[in-house]
């Protein structure tokens, strides 16, 4: 074999190896943008649902597309398109609507049109008290092992929909609060850790989102790792993953 032909074959083996990685990456984009996206849990307002160092996947097709469901904001859409709404009870990623570079993700309690109010740490919509029950205790320990237990409620929704939330007390800061009429094409977002949850509570941080502004609907865990260890140390996996919440679905 010449020099030249030694050459030849080493950049059709380059072209190839390019080629591949060039094709994956974009198999990789389709996937993102139009079926499933990973997002990890950086904070405890979804307790304890969703926990620090839980990782999952969001289906970006449970409510249509729009500009938000594209990398950097950036298709040109209007709204949304092959929507779907959605549901009292979904758990759902969306752009902080204060600041659309930060997601975030909450449960959807009230939908367009509806009253909200928290009376002594109860949710009402429309005037109704949603039915809540109190079961065991959350039980949490610190690193030194200190353990507090946090009370643990069953919430069902008018839809039927349960969920578990924790409520420390029922005199909260956002345990009481005005009347939140929710307007058409919005709706609004609570966490299941009541009293460590900035929501649409909270007009001025986050408030009524929009519709357009859904990125998806949570579905399902794939990773869980303990609170502060990183997910590349892959040497601490035997005692650091939470292998029970793996392939929980949401």
């Amino acid at each position: 074999m010449s020099v030249t032909e030694n050459g030849k074959d080493k950049e059709s083996g380059l072209y190839e190896t390019v080629k591949v990685i060039v094709q994956a990456l974009l198999i990789a984009l389709v996937v993102r943008t139009f079926l499933f996206q990973p997002f990890n849990i950086p904070s405890g307002s979804m307790k304890d649902t969703l926990l620090i160092g839980d990782y999952l996947f969001v289906s970006k097709y449970s409510y249509g597309y729009s500009r938000y469901s594209f990398p950097f904001g950036l298709a040109p859409i209007s709204g949304r398109i092959w929507e779907a709404e959605p549901q009292r009870g979904d758990i759902a990623v969306f752009k902080l609507p204060t600041d659309t570079s930060i997601d975030y993700i909450k449960r959807v309690i009230g939908l367009p049109g509806d009253t909200i109010q928290m009376i002594d740490g109860v949710v009402h919509i429309n005037g109704e008290a949603v039915a809540r029950e109190q079961i065991d205790d959350y039980i949490e320990q610190s690193p030194s092992g200190a353990v507090r237990r946090v009370p643990r409620y069953r919430e069902t929704l008018p839809n039927g929909v349960s969920y578990e939330t924790l409520d420390l007390t029922n005199r909260g800061q956002l345990d009481n609060t005005r009347e939140y009429k929710v307007p058409e094409g919005h709706y609004f977002m609570m966490g299941d850790n009541r009293d460590n949850s900035i929501d649409s509570r909270v007009l001025s941080r986050v408030g009524y989102v929009p519709y357009e502004n859904f990125i998806g609907r949570a579905e399902v865990l794939f990773f869980s790792i303990g609170d502060g260890t990183p997910a590349w140390q892959i040497w601490t996996w035997p005692w650091t993953v939470r292998w029970s919440r793996i392939g929980r679905g949401l």
